[in-house]
């Protein structure tokens, strides 16, 4: 059965620059374990009991489930609204017996010392004001031997092409407003660093990619992004005093104009770490 752990206590987390309105959660919903954690599928095995952190939607939970079955699966995120999402997408995937929901702040998690063989977070880390603590507590949850796998962005290393002055106007305002909002956008290159200042001494960290260049990929990608850029961030963005109403218009533009072209190409660049306890 799923058990449910309410908390309001999210002081850990910064202000959740993406918000969950439905072009963010559609965009969660097309990951899955493939395309968002290869890094870590060569380490699990079955039986072993595995911790979601930030699970959003649960499609990236829900095939770790599958790997690491009939082991314990918890979902854990700090909004009502994903774990929302991520109980339609447990009962579409028939996985509602195997993992157990939790809602919970990634600073304080609601679980024993060494309850967990793994301990995963997606994209979790950029949106903390204290990524290093975050790791540290991830840490205390992992039996010794263990593994901690985190991956996240770096935007500054994204690439594309065409160009449309709007994009990079896009990048900027975007990375100014997730760090007023005290995360990090390019946490993806800082994971290495981080996972040793909380404590870590058997850590090895890669890079991946995801690659839009098919029609509907690009499609996809340039539409979700214009949404994000008048729904999403885009008016804590105005709130902030870091961008104005016609800005947005001219960024989710630029990304119409990007995605409606035959050429088309964008690459998002990640850092991952698989860290030991």
């Amino acid at each position: 059965m799923n058990s449910e752990q309410l908390s309001d206590d999210s002081a850990g987390m910064a202000r959740y620059t993406h918000g969950h309105s439905a072009p963010v959660l559609s965009a969660h919903s097309r990951r899955g374990a493939t395309d968002s954690a290869a890094y870590l599928l060569p380490h699990l095995k079955a039986g072993m009991d595995l911790l979601d952190v930030g699970c959003g939607p649960a499609s990236i939970t829900a095939d770790l489930a599958e790997h690491v079955a009939p082991g314990r699966v918890v979902a854990l995120d700090a909004a009502a609204g994903a774990l929302d999402a991520a109980r339609a997408t447990l009962s579409e995937r028939g996985l509602s017996e195997q993992v157990e929901l939790a809602r919970g702040d990634v600073m304080a998690l609601p679980f024993e010392d060494g309850s967990f063989d793994i301990v995963h977070a997606h994209q979790v880390l950029q949106h903390l004001t204290d990524p290093v603590g975050a790791l540290a507590e991830m840490r205390r949850l992992t039996r010794p031997g263990g593994i901690v796998a985190v991956r996240d962005a770096v935007y500054s290393a994204m690439t594309w092409f065409p160009e449309p002055a709007g994009l990079e106007q896009w990048r900027s305002v975007y990375m100014a407003t997730a760090r007023a909002n005290g995360g990090e956008p390019d946490a993806g290159s800082r994971l290495l660093s981080w996972a040793r200042a909380a404590g870590f001494t058997d850590v090895t960290a890669s890079a991946a990619t995801w690659c839009y260049a098919t029609p509907a990929d690009r499609a996809w990608q340039s539409e979700t992004w214009a949404q994000r850029c008048l729904t999403s961030f885009g008016p804590q963005a105005v709130e902030l005093g870091l961008a104005d109403s016609a800005d947005l218009e001219t960024m989710a533009e630029a990304w119409r104009q990007w995605g409606g072209s035959e050429d088309a190409w964008f690459v998002v660049v990640h850092g991952e770490v698989i860290a030991r306890a």
